[in-house]
């Protein structure tokens, strides 16, 4: 599995890993299993939320005697992100994983309560080693330039937002001022929400033939989303076959001629603000 460097840390962290966002909807068995397949392939990155329902508890029992293989993250809900608020949320999504660290901690969108105030928790709870570092989600490049004028440059580690081939504005400023700030992009629902490119469309048909070969459509979504150094993408599996097909991706070469092939099938489109799929 291809490792990028994530943000100003000095972790190296799997460029493709795994997703929880709707995983307890569906059997928990097959779930854990696809989860800890994931870990086997090397997809050690696991993203989680305490809004996910009961997905926390998924991942713990998932990671149950492997927490030192996983960068783990989890996300504080904005109504939860006083600075009180905030620490209560972390120690209760510590207690759910049954760890005693996340790696990264998140704001899952901007609320109502002062960016001071969740910053100030997330420093208190990086001071007591309960997180190794913290981002947002969400966020677009006024919201990321308000963070850094309070915490300063090289404090905000990622910015978790939804990208996939048929939405790709972030492109247009959010992954510049990321690049450009040494702060890692995290693409959730790296296939859209039951949109993947159909084969029957001319789009689709261009992912179909580059994957003829040796890989699979999905694959080929999936490596062009982290084709730069800066990019990951957190696909979530409802099985372990989906796991591996997944983890697949992370050892998958295009060319330059087949990464413009899917540019120009997948324009950019226009420049909205980026809000949260909720």
């Amino acid at each position: 599995m291809e490792q990028h460097r994530f943000g100003s840390t000095q972790r190296e962290v799997a460029a493709i890993g795994q997703g929880t966002w709707y995983i307890d909807n569906g059997d928990r068995a097959s779930a854990i299993a696809a989860l800890r397949q994931g870990l086997d392939l090397g997809m050690t990155h696991i993203d989680t939320a305490e809004m996910y329902g009961s997905a926390e508890e998924v991942v713990a029992e998932a990671i149950a005697g492997r927490r030192d293989q996983v960068f783990l993250v989890s996300k504080v809900l904005p109504g939860n992100a006083s600075r009180r608020g905030t620490i209560i949320a972390c120690e209760k999504s510590l207690a759910r994983l049954h760890t005693d660290r996340l790696d990264s901690y998140l704001l899952h969108w901007r609320g109502q309560h002062p960016l001071e105030e969740t910053i100030a928790a997330f420093e208190q709870l990086q001071h007591e080693g309960k997180i190794l570092c913290w981002g947002v989600s969400n966020f677009d490049v006024p919201d990321l330039e308000a963070v850094q004028k309070i915490a300063g440059e090289g404090s905000l580690v990622c910015n978790q937002v939804l990208y996939h081939l048929k939405e790709r504005a972030i492109e247009h400023a959010v992954i510049p001022w990321c690049e450009k700030h040494g702060v890692a992009v995290v693409a959730y629902s790296p296939f859209g929400h039951g949109d993947f490119p159909s084969s029957r469309t001319t789009a689709g048909r261009v992912l179909q033939e580059i994957a003829a070969h040796n890989a699979t459509p999905r694959q080929v979504a999936l490596r062009f989303l982290v084709r730069h150094s800066s990019l990951f993408a957190i696909p979530k599996a409802s099985n372990p076959e989906h796991a591996a097909e997944n983890a697949g991706a992370g050892e998958l070469n295009l060319t330059q001629t087949e990464l413009d092939r899917i540019d120009a099938a997948f324009p950019t489109g226009s420049r909205p603000r980026v809000l949260p799929m909720l």
